[in-house]
């Protein structure tokens, strides 16, 4: 088997969506922790374009970006597929990841919001009209995004389980609550508790402080501007 390496970040969700994948599929492969603020001569030599993680390396090509680390893995190693069979559904499923993509930068804003003032406010509200379309329409009456078990797109929406629960203590207000989305709620505790997951998740009060730390800068420097 040709060697496989995930160059990644510890606090990073995109770096463990990769994890996740490689640990269901049963692939070896050995992690390299990156220094993100001194990124090492494989990072750059392989990722060129985008000198980020994660980057996974097979048999020396490397493959950026973790949505298309993902369909690479799925298409690699078809075992424990993480992707429908069915056509219709295995595009319904790309298209709830890249929801998910897209609405990155509406969650972003609200990382950096003050939860007092008209700001906060509005960025409550666009976090919550996600979440909404996320639980009615994203997962509906299933346990996972992939039905019984856990499928690409709970691994893509995975980052609410722990990152998001992280995100709304600093700010100070609480979105993703049994109350107001039940089922979406539900389905985080339940996707945390999947053994390749639970194995594999931050510690969150590392995770905790390291977010503070970016968070407080990027509140700094927005507000020197």
């Amino acid at each position: 088997m040709e060697e496989v390496n995930l160059l990644g970040f510890w606090p990073s969700p995109y770096g463990h969506r990769v994890i996740w994948a490689l640990k269901l599929k049963g692939v070896d492969y050995d992690y390299i922790e990156e220094d993100v603020s001194n990124k090492s001569q494989m990072l750059l030599q392989y990722n060129p374009i985008h000198k980020k993680i994660p980057l996974l390396v097979h048999g020396g090509k490397p493959i950026p970006e973790s949505l298309v680390i993902l369909e690479y893995i799925e298409e690699t190693w078809p075992e424990k597929p993480l992707l429908p069979k069915d056509p219709y559904e295995r595009a319904l499923a790309r298209f709830w990841m890249q929801f998910g993509e897209e609405k990155g930068p509406t969650f972003g804003s609200f990382f950096t919001s003050i939860a007092e003032g008209e700001e906060g406010e509005k960025a409550a509200k666009e976090v919550l009209e996600v979440l909404k379309v996320l639980e009615e329409q994203g997962l509906g009456d299933n346990k996972f995004f992939g039905g019984d078990t856990i499928n690409m797109v709970d691994i893509t929406h995975g980052w609410l389980s722990h990152w998001f629960e992280c995100i709304q203590e600093l700010v100070g207000v609480k979105l993703l609550d049994p109350l107001t989305f039940p089922r979406l709620h539900t389905w985080a505790q339940n996707f945390k508790q999947v053994p390749v997951v639970k194995e594999n998740l931050p510690d969150r009060e590392r995770l905790l402080l390291h977010m503070k730390s970016i968070r407080e800068k990027l509140i700094s420097s927005r507000s020197v501007k």
